[in-house]
């Protein structure tokens, strides 16, 4: 039997970043804030999701790749 790739706290964060992408894509298209507001809220919970994104993935590709499938401890 295969070992999972991501711990619970992993899948938090890429849970995590992606509400905050969506509620940032959210905010561009939605139309209750101003539109100053809006596009400047939507823009920093976008960039903030993808930036955040990014070392997540790029930690669960190497780790995939070396064949190291053991949980990290985040305590």
């Amino acid at each position: 039997m295969q070992q999972p790739l991501l711990s619970i706290p992993e899948i938090a964060l890429f849970a995590g970043t992606r509400v905050a992408l969506g509620i940032g894509v959210g905010l561009l298209i939605a139309g209750r804030l101003s539109p100053d507001q809006r596009k400047g809220a939507g823009i920093a919970l976008t960039v903030l999701a993808g930036l955040t994104t990014i070392p997540l993935a790029v930690q669960v590709i190497n780790r995939s790749k070396a064949g190291d499938n053991k949980l990290l401890s985040v305590a």
